[in-house]
């Protein structure tokens, strides 16, 4: 097979994060290096703050060429900078715009294993073998790995210029967001793609007073408690329980000495009150949480006694009583939870969701319920009367 066959083959596409106000000039220009829009007059709205700008004017390619002579793109837009920018500005004026694969065969070009201002990443001319290696290394989220903040963020280094000719398309957060960029670009042939998830943004399926039953990632979620299916042996091995493992040692450790000390049980959740930020970790530089974010609680839930067993509904119905029974004395001022049971646990949506849903119900907080992410779920089983049969 052909290098350029094989590129084809491990990258689709690669992406630009910009704020919507740049578009009609990045549009007729092109993706534009820093120091080409300097010399050209060009002041962007950032969406950087000014410290991580300066940081890239000292850092230097192999061509010894600061990284502001090269207009930078991600391989994986869905990371930590993103995150940050989201989560500190909001989404409405986030774009992210989708460069065809082939800038990579342009003369001069670069490509980084991670954070191209990082002194760990390395440098070099684009390569077959190099591009699987990044293909295979942005599935991968980024607390999955160890550095994996840093090779979330692996980048194209195009010199000074992305023509106009190279851009595909332009993802936004939400209808809303794609309205006005429509407005914005005016007849523009790029599509405008509302792509929730991209964003880190939720899809609401079902709402339902303090109840909002969505599709997406709960550990993005801004709810004050993230609530983690566990089993009553000490294992975390698979799912959201692994993630939390990896992410948050504490919380296993918490965790595992209940289990040890038999004290988790199916029907009696634990709640451990976490004061460090989890959008202060998530995110690609140290920032400052808000209110909200200062400290993220989790509701241990046992589902099963043993993690070779199936989840055991009657055992998630008591855990559910008890939330409705306790949620205010503990403190509790919103809440997040998975499809307890489903998935991994062998239970389905229709089995399980009507008991979450009319047990949330009852409480006098927001709640926000994941759907499992293994198959789509049936409008049926998403309605009202369907979720609420048995309050």
């Amino acid at each position: 097979m052909s290098e350029k066959g094989t590129i084809k083959k491990t990258i689709a596409e690669l992406y630009y994060i910009a704020h919507v106000n740049n578009l009609p000039s990045i549009i007729e220009k092109g993706i534009l290096s820093h120091d080409t829009m300097l010399k050209q007059g060009i002041n962007p709205t950032p969406i950087s703050d000014e410290e991580i700008v300066q940081r890239r004017k000292e850092k230097t390619t192999p061509d010894g060429k600061s990284l502001w002579m090269y207009a930078n793109l991600y391989f994986q837009p869905k990371n930590p900078m993103l995150y940050r920018v989201a989560h500190n500005s909001g989404v409405e004026d986030l774009a992210v715009l989708s460069v065809r694969r082939e800038i990579l065969d342009l003369p001069g070009v670069f490509m980084t294993d991670g954070n191209a201002a990082s002194d760990n990443s390395q440098m070099n001319p684009v390569s077959p073998s190099r591009l699987g290696i990044i293909a295979n290394q942005i599935e991968t989220i980024w607390w999955d790995a160890v550095d994996g903040k840093r090779k979330s963020m692996a980048e194209c280094l195009v010199p000074d210029i992305v023509p106009p000719g190279y851009l595909e398309s332009v993802y936004v957060a939400n209808h809303a967001v794609a309205d006005k960029v429509k407005e914005i670009v005016g007849e523009s042939a790029l599509p405008v793609i509302p792509q929730p998830a991209m964003f880190f943004q939720d899809t609401t399926m079902t709402e339902l007073e303090n109840l909002q039953v969505l599709e997406g990632d709960m550990f993005f979620s801004r709810m004050q408690t993230l609530t983690i299916s566990v089993n009553c042996v000490g294992i975390m091995g698979k799912g959201l329980a692994a993630r939390a493992k990896y992410l948050f040692p504490d919380v296993f450790v918490y965790y595992n000495d209940l289990c040890r000390k038999k004290r988790m049980k199916l029907g009696k959740p634990f709640l451990y009150r976490r004061d460090y930020s989890l959008v202060a970790q998530l995110a690609d530089e140290p920032m400052e949480a808000t209110d909200a974010d200062s400290g993220k609680w989790f509701l241990l839930f046992p589902t099963k006694d043993h993690w070779r067993d199936r989840a055991d509904l009657l055992g998630i119905e008591k855990g559910l009583k008890w939330i409705v029974d306790n949620y205010h004395e503990l403190g509790l001022k919103s809440l997040a939870l998975p499809a307890l049971g489903a998935g991994l646990g062998g239970l389905e949506w229709k089995q399980i969701g009507p008991l979450i849903c009319t047990y949330m119900s009852m409480v006098k907080i927001p709640v926000r319920v994941y759907l499992p992410a293994e198959k789509k779920i049936p409008e049926k089983y998403l309605s009202k009367d369907f979720l609420l049969r048995g309050s």
